[in-house]
């Protein structure tokens, strides 16, 4: 019994001997992270700061850490492939640990097309045509799309089936 808890004690040890480096290079093998994001979890696991601190300043050297690159590909992705407003997907981007003004910097200029187009996925997946106007646009401000979008949206949404029947 004591060979086996001597055994444990070295294991963990061991364990005690990584650097906040080799956890940060860990976690960044499986998900990318922001920094504030890489620096809290490092702190929550006990490291100084100071060694916390060398750690992040070796990765972003070394190009494994760059949260406008990140903050970039992540947006575009939720972009493209959500039915997310852009006001939710900034939303979530801040709460991954990016800092506002970088989130905004990498909104496009003209995303009036695409959020009529967001809203309208959404109705499509929720809504029927006899669906009130009001509960539609409601459902499309809880999930941070503009009152001029909603309209749109509700507005394109009903007048799509209103083609269908016509035909």
């Amino acid at each position: 019994m004591t060979a086996a808890r001597n055994e444990a004690g070295n294991g963990s040890k061991k364990r005690e001997e990584r650097t906040a480096l080799m956890v940060a290079v860990d976690y960044l093998a499986r998900q990318a992270h922001s920094e504030k994001r890489l620096r809290e979890k490092l702190m929550r696991k006990g490291f100084s700061a100071e060694e916390v601190d060398a750690a992040i300043a070796r990765l972003i050297e070394r190009h494994y850490l760059d949260d406008a690159d990140l903050c970039a590909q992540q947006f575009m992705y939720l972009y493209q492939e959500s039915c997310s407003s852009v006001r939710q997907i900034c939303a979530k981007l801040m709460q991954r640990g990016f800092d506002h003004d970088l989130v905004r910097s990498v909104v496009p200029e003209d995303i009036d097309e695409r959020e009529v187009a967001a809203a309208e996925r959404v109705l499509a997946m929720k809504y029927k045509a006899n669906d009130k106007a009001q509960k539609m646009m409601t459902n499309l401000y809880q999930r941070g799309f503009s009152v001029d979008v909603a309209h749109s949206a509700v507005r394109e949404f009903k007048d799509s089936f209103a083609e269908d029947a016509e035909e």
